[in-house]
């Protein structure tokens, strides 16, 4: 059995982490070997730009490794490194403008093999979503994609988890309603 001592600073008694004894590096390749995947389709989800999403991600690590030291829970790693992350993104808008594309002109390649009709229905959705306004598209994804439970959302998100809720509310009552009328436009134009 393992003899784990407990630490006394000050008035204050600690018991050492999980990692007490892991060097840095092995933290934090744990993490990058953890969430690189899920931080990267949350970027993709924020700018619809693979090497933009891919520098997001870079950065966001490259923060999380100089405040590794920070990360005082293991368990709210995903989290935290999903806030850095939104924050990495805020800052692209800070330090720069970029040229503006007009989404319909760009073109999403779909590497998996969908036929016409699941193809059309998968653009319709990913459209819709983007249309959503930011505050109402974000919890959205972070539920849908990132597997966020709402008050986790609500605190990246710095949020009353009232305000989360009603948001995913409001988000999924616009889908429906704008996939309902694409839905019914088409067999309208095909009638």
């Amino acid at each position: 059995m393992f003899n784990i001592k407990k630490i006394t600073i000050g008035k204050k008694t600690v018991e050492p982490t999980v990692y007490e004894g892991v060097s840095r590096q092995k933290r934090f390749e744990t993490l990058v070997k953890a969430y690189s995947n899920d931080l990267y389709r949350f970027a993709y989800w924020l700018c619809s730009n693979h090497s933009i999403a891919d520098d997001l991600v870079q950065e966001t690590f490259l923060r999380a490794w100089k405040a590794l030291d920070k990360l005082e829970d293991e368990k709210k790693a995903k989290s935290w490194l999903i806030t850095i992350l939104r924050r990495e993104n805020a800052r692209r808008f800070e330090r720069k403008s970029f040229d503006l594309v007009d989404i319909e002109e760009v073109v999403v390649e779909d590497k998996i093999s969908l036929n016409p009709e699941q193809s059309l229905q998968k653009q319709q959705l990913h459209q819709a979503i983007l249309d959503l306004d930011v505050d109402y598209r974000e919890p959205l994804i972070l539920q849908t994609i990132g597997g966020f439970k709402t008050s986790e959302i609500a605190q990246m998100l710095n949020l009353n988890l009232n305000t989360v809720n009603t948001r995913l509310f409001r988000a999924r009552d616009q889908l429906r309603h704008k996939l309902c009328k694409d839905l019914n436009q088409i067999s309208g134009a095909s009638t």
